[in-house]
């Protein structure tokens, strides 16, 4: 689900040479544990499961680590079109690694032409001008390129429908109420009063 992020920018592929440091395993679960319940729109939960997170990782001393479990929590936030920047990982950016600067300047629409090599491969369609509906993906990553091409701009109403059906088929509730959200105003834009009345039915009966 969203193991393929979380091995890009957790370095969880050190978890294969033992002995597996403690801390590496507390965070890692923490983090994980952060995501899904950002995702599920348990924000208390989420807000410990980080807190945790980031005390394992500071016992490395390492900034660079944290930035990128910064930068995991922030995809879960876009993908749920929490588009106000992830302040957390700007007060670490000074340290990040150059594939983190770059992942950070993907969420927030602005990566350049030099920094797409260094993108996970699945994004890097959607940082050249392509859709996230190209091609499969993991669910968060197809999520998080869309709230890419709506923070652009470049959002069709099919992509903010494959947007739906991916958040609804994975049960999460904090991104499917932003995206049925971002498909009414779309529906209500268009004048489509049927369409924008069955999506309030599908948001009533997510709350």
């Amino acid at each position: 689900m969203r193991a393929a992020l979380l091995a890009v920018l957790l370095l969880v592929g050190c978890a294969s040479r033992p002995p597996v440091p403690d801390w590496q395993g507390n965070a890692h679960g923490a983090l994980q544990a952060a995501v899904a319940a950002t995702l599920n729109g348990e924000n208390r939960v989420a807000e410990a499961e980080m807190a945790r997170a980031r005390s394992e990782i500071a016992r490395t001393g390492q900034p660079a680590l944290l930035a990128r479990a910064e930068l995991v929590l922030c995809a879960a936030r876009v993908a749920s079109l929490d588009l106000d920047g992830c302040p957390a990982y700007a007060a670490l950016a000074v340290d990040a690694a150059p594939a983190e600067q770059a992942y950070a300047a993907f969420l927030y629409g602005t990566v350049l032409p030099a920094q797409v090599d260094l993108l996970p491969a699945q994004h890097r369609a959607v940082a050249v001008g392509g859709s996230p509906r190209a091609e499969p993906q993991d669910p968060l990553a197809r999520l998080v390129g869309t709230a890419v091409l709506l923070r652009q701009g470049r959002a069709a109403p099919a992509d903010v429908a494959a947007a739906v059906q991916t958040a609804s088929g994975q049960g999460w509730r904090r991104p499917l109420l932003a995206w049925l959200g971002a498909q009414l105003r779309g529906a209500e834009s268009a004048g489509d009063v049927d369409a924008a009345q069955h999506i309030r039915r599908r948001i009533q009966l997510v709350n």
